[in-house]
């Protein structure tokens, strides 16, 4: 696409698709997430992620790096070190996530009692359960 082409994520060829889903993937989110705290070395940002593994944390890296989001900084000591911190593109991304993070983390009782009522309902007996409605 060129520059002068607007972007449609709905479009199966559109790049911003392979961005969104970058941002929007368990890991990233969550890894855009807990950037969004500061500047983290690798295995401080894998502890801060509960549950990636350290190759799942690394593609996820990659991929938010190549996107602009994230940025690596290597510092030439021994041993090595290196520093991950968001961009301001991924600051901004970052924000809107942690408004949706924040939105569903206060919202989880109503979560939780929306799936007690649908398991509910879906465990209980056939006899019990109200006839479907006739279709036309």
């Amino acid at each position: 696409m060129t520059e002068d082409l607007a972007y449609d994520v709905f479009a199966r060829a559109c790049p911003s698709r392979g961005t969104l889903e970058h941002v929007t993937g368990r890991w990233g989110s969550l890894t855009l997430g807990a950037l969004h705290a500061g500047t983290f070395r690798f295995n401080e940002l894998r502890r801060r992620v509960d549950g990636v593994s350290e190759k799942m944390l690394s593609q996820t890296l990659h991929a938010l790096e190549r996107d602009g989001l994230v940025h690596r900084e290597a510092q030439p000591t021994n041993p090595p070190r290196v520093d991950y911190r968001l961009t301001p593109l991924g600051r901004e991304v970052a924000e809107r996530l942690m408004g949706l993070i924040e939105l569903v983390e206060g919202r989880m009782p109503q979560v939780e009692a929306a799936r007690r009522s649908y398991d509910a309902e879906r465990t209980a007996p056939a006899t019990a359960r109200p006839p479907a409605p006739a279709t036309a």
